[in-house]
């Protein structure tokens, strides 16, 4: 039974899941440092199944069935592609920037909903994604140097981030999240494990606890996320996906001393302004509505 649609609550969860992704993005930016980034994309998935383990127990053999395995394995797919790429350019490429560059993907969701899964492409969408994508290139500002070959990394988890998203809207309303929790855990333990044999590196006991952060700072984001897109159109929570790279400029600035500058600033004021433009705009739609006898 597809679940009742609350674009509202959608777009909170949306942001509560980029506040968690990106505060789980700026731990792994500081493992990374210290350990290949495949050691640490193993450590997000392998923490992430653990929880889920434990949280769902014995109920996990039964959630874990599905109808659609070909799809959770797609998404799986892409969820872990988002991933390794995104904390392989965590080396090479500032928090923020890296963010930036990620943060396309709400115009390739918004465009692919509208192809793929037949969601209506307004002008209030199309308004908040451009608006936002201008705040975006504000904050980028090609030709100053930041698109060396590194920057194709976070291009790549924009466009698995998107692919992921599209297949989270479609599965959300017919499964349990938690069905694509254990889903895109194991698949993304077991692929990482692979690389283990030629990156392994001890972990030192005070690195323990920054490894089980960024796996349970994923945990919340996936669930935020799967559930957000169960409950609300894609092209409805996906321009909101822009506050990431205001929030990574704030974990850039507080943890490692990357300052924005004014221009980040004002790209950053640019796209709160879309994104609360897109959600007054929906809230007073899906209120006329309920209420088709009365004027919103």
């Amino acid at each position: 039974m597809a679940a009742e649609q609350n674009p509202a609550r959608g777009i909170a969860l949306m942001i509560l899941a980029i506040l968690l992704f990106t505060a789980m993005d700026a731990a792994a930016k500081g493992l990374v440092q210290r350990y290949p980034a495949p050691l640490v994309v193993w450590g997000r998935f392998a923490v992430q199944f653990l929880i889920v383990l434990a949280i769902l127990n014995a109920r996990a053999p039964a959630l874990a069935r599905t109808r659609y395995p070909v799809l959770h394995l797609w998404r799986s797919l892409f969820q872990f592609g988002a991933t390794a790429c995104f904390f392989l350019s965590l080396g090479h490429v500032g928090l923020a920037e890296a963010t930036a560059l990620t943060d396309l993907n709400p115009v390739l969701i918004t465009l692919g909903a509208a192809l793929f899964l037949g969601e209506p492409l307004g002008p209030r969408r199309i308004a908040g994604v451009v608006v936002a994508l201008i705040g975006a290139l504000i904050i980028i500002r090609p030709g100053a140097g930041l698109f060396t070959p590194w920057a194709l990394l976070p291009l790549g988890a924009a466009l698995s981030y998107t692919g992921n998203a599209l297949l989270t809207r479609h599965l959300g309303p017919l499964e349990s999240p938690w069905t694509s929790m254990i889903w895109a855990a194991g698949f993304g333990t077991l692929v990482a494990a692979l690389a283990l044999p030629f990156v392994w590196t001890p972990v030192s006991a005070a690195d323990l606890a920054r490894f089980a952060l960024i796996g349970a700072l994923g945990t919340g984001a996936q669930l935020c996320l799967i559930r957000s897109f169960s409950i609300a159109q894609a092209g409805i929570v996906a321009p909101f996906a822009y506050l990431g790279i205001v929030f990574a400029t704030v974990w850039g600035a507080a943890l490692y001393g990357e300052w924005p500058d004014g221009w980040t600033i004002f790209g950053a004021l640019v796209i709160v302004a879309a994104g609360l433009y897109v959600w007054h705009r929906e809230t007073l739609a899906a209120a006329a509505v309920r209420r088709p006898d009365e004027q919103p």
